[in-house]
């Protein structure tokens, strides 16, 4: 029996991950009254061009928190390397741990093809973990869980050696300024090494209200592109007039490894879709 409350627990590989790809998501949930958590598997302490190591993970530790705050969620940093992140054994101990510990619904995290050798690997630990939350022989100082979570992948654009085919895509529209509120504040990141790595850092305008400016023209764009994309779902789930004046869009995709997402769960763990609620009761 799914929990009056639900409990919505996304992995990123990096402080920010999580955010870009589920940041307004996370934001309906929590104006609905569930619980979101965020947790990067990794502390960052790599990704910038002038800074690193413990002081880059102490910037982007309170740059999380400060995002975090703008919607009331929780936000981990796990202690790994940024571009060490490995498939390890403990390190899939970690992730059981943590899975346990928070004891979610529904999980979201990277599909396995990926650029960065963190996303990937935060994905293989979270499909390793999966079957195991529910072993109690394993992290036995760890209650186990009685049920395998519902897990599904946050969206990308690579090809191979699947495409990304998204099960779910839902509007942020009412959220999208919180979402871009949130990434503001990953400074690190969007002013500085992005731009870097880049090459566009001196595009970047000094004050604060421009850089937010600056951020919003380039990311609307990113996201109303993933309502364009996949209007045709976002018509699926919303009904003709609503699923076409939708702007802005996150999609997610239905993972194996967790328990299925089915078309009765759905409405309830993603219960922004009036239409299907309402069918789902009067069955």
């Amino acid at each position: 029996m799914m929990k009056k409350q639900l409990r919505v627990l996304v992995f990123g590989a990096h402080p920010d991950d999580c955010d870009i790809k589920a940041g307004g998501i996370a934001a309906l949930y929590t104006q609905l009254g569930h619980s979101v958590k965020f947790v990067s598997v990794t502390n960052g302490d790599a990704g910038h061009h002038e800074m690193g190591g413990g002081p880059l993970a102490q910037r982007r530790h309170a740059e999380a928190q400060a995002a975090a705050d703008i919607i009331g969620i929780d936000y981990e940093l796990l202690d790994n390397h940024d571009g060490e992140l490995m498939p390890s054994l403990e390190n899939r101990y970690q992730i059981i741990r943590t899975i346990r510990e928070f004891q979610p619904d529904l999980i979201m995290t990277h599909r396995p093809n990926d650029y960065h050798p963190d996303h990937r690997y935060t994905s293989m630990l979270v499909q390793d973990a999966a079957y195991m939350v529910t072993v109690p022989n394993i992290c036995a100082l760890t209650p186990h869980l009685e049920r395998n979570p519902v897990i599904v992948y946050l969206s990308d654009n690579f090809k191979k050696p699947n495409p990304f085919s998204p099960d779910v895509v839902v509007g942020i529209d009412a959220v999208v300024e919180q979402k871009m509120s949130m990434l503001h504040c990953h400074v690190s990141q969007f002013y500085e090494w992005l731009p870097y790595n880049s090459g566009t850092l001196n595009t970047v305008p000094n004050s604060d209200d421009e850089r937010r400016k600056w951020l919003a023209e380039r990311l609307h764009t990113r996201f109303s592109s993933i309502a364009n994309k996949y209007r045709k779902k976002l018509v699926e789930l919303y009904g003709e007039q609503n699923g076409n004046s939708i702007k802005y869009a996150e999609a997610f995709e239905s993972c194996e490894y967790g328990s299925s997402l089915t078309p009765e769960n759905l409405p309830i763990l993603f219960p922004f879709f009036i239409d299907m609620q309402i069918d789902l009761q009067n069955r």
